[in-house]
C-alpha cells in the first residue's frame, strides 16, 4: 500500500499495533504567548492569530506549534495563524519553516509560520509616531528589544501610552 501511495518504506521494517484512543491521558500545560481572535465588521474571514515569543531555535517547537494551530482551529471552528516574534536574524530564519512533520519521504503536515523580527519591523523612537500605532511601537520594542536603539524605542511607547485612551492601554 506505500508503494501505491508513493510513500517509501524501508524493506524491512517492523509493525507494531498501537492504541487508536489520542485522548490525553495526563494533562499537558500548553500556553501560546497571545491569542486573538480577528473579526472583520461583516463577520466573515474571521481567523484565530496565535502569537509567540522564540529567542532560540528550539527542534521540539515545530510539534507545539502543529499543536496550537490545530487545536485553535477546532476550539474555535475558524481558521488559525501563527505568528513567531524574534529579536535575532537567525531565530527568524529558522522560524519561517516551514517545518514538516512527517516520515521521510512525506509531509503529512506543514508549519509555515509568520515571523516578525528586527529585520521587517521597523524601529519606533518618535513618541507621535508610536501614538499613531501602539500595537506597531510594542512589536518594535519586543523585536528590537536587545538593540542600541532599545531605550529610545521603550520611551518613546511609554510617552505614547500616556497619551492613549485607557482601553488602548488596557489592550
Amino acid at each position: 500500500m506505500f508503494r501505491i501511495l508513493g510513500v517509501p518504506l524501508p524493506e524491512k521494517s517492523s509493525v507494531e499495533v498501537l492504541t487508536a484512543d489520542v485522548t490525553e491521558i495526563r494533562p499537558l500545560e500548553r500556553r501560546v504567548d497571545s491569542v486573538l481572535r480577528i473579526e472583520p465588521p461583516d463577520s466573515s474571514g474571521g481567523f484565530i492569530l496565535a502569537i509567540e515569543a522564540q529567542g532560540r531555535r528550539d527542534p521540539d517547537k515545530a510539534v507545539s506549534w502543529a499543536y496550537y494551530l490545530s487545536y485553535l482551529k477546532a476550539k474555535y471552528k475558524c481558521p488559525a495563524l501563527l505568528i513567531v516574534v524574534c529579536q535575532d536574524k537567525a531565530t527568524a530564519d529558522w522560524a519561517a519553516g516551514p517545518f514538516r512533520l512527517g516520515p521521510e519521504g512525506w509531509t503529512a503536515l506543514s508549519v509555515h509560520p509568520l515571523v516578525l523580527s528586527p529585520a521587517n519591523v521597523p524601529v519606533i523612537t518618535a513618541p507621535d509616531r508610536a501614538a499613531r500605532n501602539l500595537a506597531l511601537a510594542t512589536f518594535s520594542a519586543i523585536t528590537h528589544g536587545s538593540d542600541q536603539e532599545a531605550p529610545a524605542i521603550l520611551e518613546a511607547l511609554a510617552r505614547a501610552l500616556n497619551t492613549a485612551d485607557p482601553e488602548s492601554i488596557a489592550y
